[in-house]
């Protein structure tokens, strides 16, 4: 299943509607020209002050095992179980502080738009990109030199769609069951908090 548009109450863009976080993914390499666009969409995100608070680490298991190993094995078990094989990990940083030392207060909101640019250039390119939070940031800070003054924020696993029915078990049952969101009038208030749209 390449497709899994979801059943928005209001048309929108086809882009944003179809962008989901596939489990199943294919062993395929992803080209370099499409890692460059993900990072290039990212890079365009907003931020506050243009700060651009972003950092990404990329680990290509074909050009660069060492680097994926390093990234895969911060995962947790259960991370690890479907993401074996994919070809790209993709470690998400925030730059928390300023070359003053300052707090930049919207680094990780910030860092969140960039990140979703990227997944949403992959789903463009008819990749699959799943962020995740199932990680020791620790770990990736120690295996990857991640400096005082950032924050590991996420990763992302982005590869080609795979044959969901080479899943199993609870893996399958997540990759089929409905698309939902809370509805708009508990998270969309009108003019005051706790006022439904």
């Amino acid at each position: 299943m390449t497709t899994k548009p979801a059943p928005t109450t209001v048309p929108i863009d086809p882009l944003l509607a179809g962008r989901w976080s596939p489990r199943a993914l294919s062993r395929q390499a992803v080209s370099a020209e499409d890692v460059h666009a993900m990072l290039e969409a990212a890079r365009w995100a907003p931020s506050s002050s243009n700060a651009q608070p972003w950092r990404f680490i990329v680990c290509d298991r074909t050009t660069d095992a060492n680097a994926y190993d390093r990234a895969f094995a911060a995962l947790v078990p259960f991370n690890q179980g479907w993401v074996a094989g994919a070809p790209v990990l993709v470690v998400v940083c925030a730059q928390t502080v300023n070359a003053k030392g300052e707090p930049i207060g919207t680094a990780q909101y910030d860092t969140g738009a960039a990140a979703f640019s990227l997944t949403l250039q992959a789903h463009a390119l008819g990749l699959a990109a799943h962020q995740m939070a199932g990680f020791d940031a620790g770990q990736l800070r120690e295996s990857f030199a991640i400096p005082a003054g950032v924050e590991v924020m996420a990763m992302i696993v982005v590869g080609h769609h795979g044959d969901r029915q080479q899943m199993e078990g609870k893996l399958l049952e997540r990759e089929q069951a409905a698309r939902l969101r809370s509805p708009l009038g508990e998270v969309a208030y009108n003019g005051a908090w706790g006022v439904s749209m």
